[in-house]
């Protein structure tokens, strides 16, 4: 039990990879605030997790909202060691599957709001908690379309890259008091994102109109990751534990991919 007495909170817990990582952390011995825009699926979430959870409604693209929640958590349970920066994805389709040629400026304008700008926002919540504690964890999860070039999703990976930047510099700024600061980078993961990319590719390429989306996905598998398999939720959620526990006190400013080995294909840019 690793994270026996440490607090920890989850934005976009309700499901999919924070679901994974609430799972994980709670499996480990933290208590766990999970904050999402579903509030009761948040609490649902939270409430067949086997240590106390809690779920908040709130909307982490927004410092108020984003603020009111984190201070709710933290009264509830006695303070906050960890913060992990699930929130983003694929809210909005104007986002997703354009490149730049297609692109919208509302498009670009909510990927970077739900992908980045919720990792900072939750971020200035939490940090004077993580600072009444003397120190602690923050996790944030990027993507590998930070790391390569994604040209169907051109601000999904600006907002990812800029997650990874905000990680690097948050880590020095923050060392002195004891806060670490990382980035996981996952691969291809069966998320609601995923899903709608794999539904639009159904659409536009007649190849794929005969598969269902998770059929493509899987084929997305098959032909991209070294290792053949898609990574799953609880991959991240292992190693957001090792990141936020005293078995990662001197890893900060990391970016790690899990990604079955797709970047080695690519390689960082």
């Amino acid at each position: 039990m690793r994270l026996r007495n440490k607090v920890a909170i989850v934005t976009g817990g309700a499901r999919g990879i924070g679901a994974g990582i609430a799972r994980a952390l709670a499996a480990d011995g933290a208590r766990v605030g999970i904050v999402d825009l579903d509030g009761n699926e948040a609490g649902t979430t939270a409430s067949a997790l086997p240590t106390e959870g809690i779920g908040v409604a709130a909307d982490v693209t927004e410092e108020t909202d984003a603020t009111r929640a984190i201070d709710e958590i933290a009264a509830r349970f006695g303070g906050v060691d960890i913060l992990v920066n699930n929130a983003g994805g694929g809210r909005g389709i104007e986002g997703l599957g354009n490149p730049f040629t297609r692109i919208t400026q509302q498009g670009w304008d909510e990927q970077l709001a739900t992908n980045l700008r919720t990792t900072f926002v939750a971020s200035k919540a939490a940090v004077r908690h993580l600072e009444a504690r003397g120190g602690g964890s923050i996790v944030n999860i990027a993507s590998i379309a930070g790391l390569v070039p994604a040209v169907p999703i051109p601000a999904y990976g600006a907002a990812k890259a800029g997650v990874i930047a905000f990680t690097r510099t948050l880590a020095l700024e923050l060392g002195p008091k004891d806060i670490r600061v990382n980035a996981i980078c996952p691969g291809y993961v069966w998320t609601r994102a995923w899903e709608l990319l794999a539904t639009m590719m159904k659409m536009a390429m007649p190849e794929y109109a005969e598969l269902e989306p998770r059929d493509i996905f899987l084929e997305q598998v098959k032909r991209g990751v070294p290792l053949g398999r898609e990574q799953t939720p609880d991959d991240m959620g292992r190693l957001a534990v090792f990141l936020a526990s005293d078995d990662g006190r001197n890893i900060t400013g990391q970016a790690i991919s899990v990604d079955g080995g797709i970047t080695l294909r690519v390689g960082p840019s």
